[in-house]
């Protein structure tokens, strides 16, 4: 009998795919990507036996058109438990959940679990002998490891790893037989090499062309460190670098050079903002090409190969490949977020999984460091110790404000700092006097604003950056909040950057997304008390390019109660105030210092509120562990939201119009997320029971034009007229 891993309905059987084929392909591809590690071995072994039950007689009838249900990925996983012991459990895992998700181990009584599974009656696989011989189990053993993090850690994090190899090695050589065109379109062919030359001369030509100022020669001293360092050893560095000082593409240099020193594969930036993404991946790409620069989040979608708009920079081919590279990150350079990033690597569905092999072997820059989730902050500092010490990883935490990590690391992992002194950087880049001006109600905080020529006001909630905006109301006063849709945020930001550049009355009332990378320069800041990182931030505004002496930054806490923050802001805030209480200069390197210890100082349940490492330690020592568990609880937002289309003008109602009579109406979400307004799920489902939005080729939530008419200011954005938008307007998203 010949035996077939896929059928093909429009071929012949004689043209099918061998099993035996597939199996051995999938084993090498799955080797090739787990050699960074020297899990060579293991992870053949996994491509070997992963489609072990498709051996049986039913799967082939199967395969022949029979409408039967086959379980084919059992067959492995008992058969590796049976054959070689704790490394057969770890085979078990990624074989049973190489098409359904890494399994929970759980308990018999648990069909989906692991432990059930093991013990399921199984269709006859003994075919499978006869043309596939597996390894004694003495030529089988686990990878040269160090559990840095604890052996029960390390074990689930090979099993992520090498669960990864196996998953897109399987994806790969079934679309090779399946869809060859696709596979030939994937771009796995680029130099790092020729990307460092492009950015060499990119950054020098930058560099010769700027004006020779102060801040300007010290930016290219903070380049030169980054390219003296990157010869340095791999490992886990920091950049501690101002806001101002080029860290974005200075870094990028440091990993390119870094990445060809010691021959890692790609470079992956991490970054915890959407809209800092966008604009850093446009940087990228104009620097080093479109082709060569995956950006990749949850905002974000790549166009199908026949788009019907042929304008866009990501059609016919680019597009293609970059959309394909988005499955398994395997690009020279990927733009990431946190979300992204932190959550694939405690996930557990194979789709999520399957780019896990290609972070390893590569340099990470994880930009604005100190936004990592201090609920999940333990986790995540122990999966970048593990990235640094068992996967060839360089990781770069890159910050003005650098958390106090180093207590929280495990033995062995000790971060090295790029710049060399940072203290007389903060001191060069030092263009601002802060103030603690205590409490302040919003009457005396707008007419203070009012006096002002030029100023900048960033407070902690959308509620209050409504209600002061509303009552200041004079010429050249502007809002900015997550409410309004980027194009909106985006024309309103030029129109304050031209009135700020003109001399021009300019007052603004933000929330504290103006922080996030957006590049404005105001004579005077006030900011609602907050974390030291957040009010270093909001320093970042103020004289930014050193055109004065000093710029004025006054903290403030705010009397009204829509203005003071909530949960775990409302922490940062009190640690942020008690810096300022005790230090002269609260942001300087000793107040982040103190700012950081103390709130790291706290229960470390805190540090990782869902339990992620007691749920692994729990049953370490038998390998029994709860993948799925984990990946449920692992969710860095709190609370989902769902984007809406706001019709903002003609240039939305159009890209609205085409998708609405298109057959790939979902190509058009990279164009039209511009217009999107993130609600949370229980605001996105009183609108859609008040009928206030119109399905657009069910894909598209639209604000109707009545409503968008009535409860869409040009001057606020979204304002809120549900019971759960009232609810939710104190917090920030």
């Amino acid at each position: 009998m010949t035996y077939f891993a896929h059928s093909d309905k429009d071929k012949p059987a004689s043209q099918w795919q061998l099993l035996k084929d597939h199996l051995e392909h999938a084993g090498e591809t799955a080797s090739i990507s787990a050699k960074p590690w020297g899990a060579e071995k293991i992870s053949y072994l996994a491509g070997l036996m992963h489609d072990m039950g498709k051996y049986s007689v039913q799967f082939q009838e199967r395969l022949k058109g029979r409408i039967i249900k086959v379980d084919h990925s059992t067959a492995g996983a008992v058969e590796a438990e049976k054959r070689y012991g704790p490394v057969g459990r770890i085979l078990a895992y990624i074989i049973a959940g190489h098409h359904c998700g890494l399994p929970d181990w759980g308990s018999a009584a648990d069909e989906s679990s692991l432990a059930a599974r093991l013990n399921k009656r199984l269709n006859d696989y003994s075919a499978f002998f006869r043309e596939i011989e597996l390894p004694p189990a003495g030529e089988v053993s686990f990878p040269a490891i160090r559990p840095v993090c604890g052996a029960g850690f390390s074990v689930q994090f090979l099993i992520r790893f090498l669960y990864s190899c196996l998953v897109d090695a399987d994806f790969l050589d079934t679309e090779k037989y399946a869809c060859p065109a696709k596979s030939a379109a994937r771009n796995n062919q680029y130099a790092l090499g020729e990307l460092s030359s492009k950015l060499d001369w990119f950054l020098d030509d930058m560099c010769a062309k700027a004006p020779d100022t102060v801040v300007n020669r010290w930016r290219a001293q903070i380049l030169a460190h980054c390219r003296e360092k990157a010869r340095h050893a791999s490992g886990l560095f920091t950049l501690t670098v101002p806001t101002g000082g080029g860290k974005t593409l200075s870094s990028l240099s440091f990993a390119l050079k870094h990445a060809l020193q010691y021959g890692q594969k790609r470079v992956i930036y991490v970054i915890p903002y959407t809209s800092i993404i966008e604009q850093n991946a446009d940087v990228f790409r104009k620097v080093l090409g479109i082709e060569q620069v995956l950006e990749h989040h949850s905002n974000f979608t790549y166009p199908q190969q026949d788009q019907e708009d042929s304008d866009t920079e990501y059609a016919s081919d680019v597009g293609q490949k970059l959309k394909l590279a988005a499955e398994n990150w395997d690009m020279p350079v990927i733009a990431t977020t946190n979300v992204q990033f932190f959550e694939s690597l405690f996930a557990a569905r194979s789709s999520r999984c399957r780019k896990i092999h290609n972070i390893a072997n590569s340099v990470i820059i994880i930009d604005e460091a100190q936004m990592i989730p201090t609920g999940f902050l333990k986790p995540c500092l122990n999966a970048l110790s593990e990235l640094v010490t068992n996967y060839k990883t360089t990781i770069v935490l890159c910050t003005a404000t650098q958390p106090a990590i180093g207590q929280l690391l495990p033995n062995g992992v000790k971060p090295v700092e790029i710049i060399g002194d940072p203290d007389g950087l903060y001191q060069a880049f030092k263009r601002v006097k802060v103030c603690n001006i205590g409490t302040v109600v919003d009457d005396d905080l707008a007419e203070r604003l009012t006096a002002y020529h030029q100023v900048l006001c960033i407070v902690n909630t959308k509620k209050h950056a409504r209600l002061l905006y509303e009552q200041i109301s004079a010429e050249g006063t502007f809002h900015l909040s997550t409410r309004m849709c980027p194009e909106h945020r985006s024309e309103t930001l030029k129109i304050i950057k031209d009135r700020l550049k003109k001399g021009q009355v300019c007052r603004v009332v933000s929330t504290q997304l103006i922080e996030a990378g957006v590049d404005v320069d105001f004579p005077v800041v006030y900011r609602s008390m907050a974390g030291i990182d957040s009010i270093a931030q909001s320093a970042g505004r103020c004289n930014r390019e050193g055109l004065l002496p000093f710029g004025r930054l006054f903290v403030f806490w705010p009397a009204e109660k829509h203005g003071l923050p909530r949960g775990w802001l409302s922490r940062t805030a009190s640690l942020g105030g008690m810096v300022f209480e005790r230090l002269s200069d609260p942001l300087g390197l000793d107040g982040v210092k103190e700012y950081f210890s103390s709130l790291y100082d706290v229960d470390t349940a805190l540090l990782d509120k869902e339990g992620i490492m007691a749920e692994i330690k729990e049953q370490e020592k038998q390998l029994k562990f709860p993948f799925r568990t984990i990946a449920d609880k692992f969710k860095i937002i709190d609370k989902n939201t769902v984007p809406i289309i706001i019709p903002w003008g003609e240039a939305c109602n159009k890209t609205l119009a085409q998708a609405k009579f298109s057959p790939f109406p979902g190509t058009y979400a990279r164009k039209l997320q511009r217009y999107g307004v993130g609600v949370y799920e229980n605001e996105f489902n009183e609108l859609v029971n008040n009928q206030a939005l119109e399905v657009i080729a069910e894909t598209f939530y639209v604000l109707k034009e009545e409503v968008f008419i009535k409860y869409y200011s040009r001057k606020t954005g979204l304002n809120p007229f549900t019971e759960s938008m009232f609810l939710n307007d104190t917090l920030i998203i």
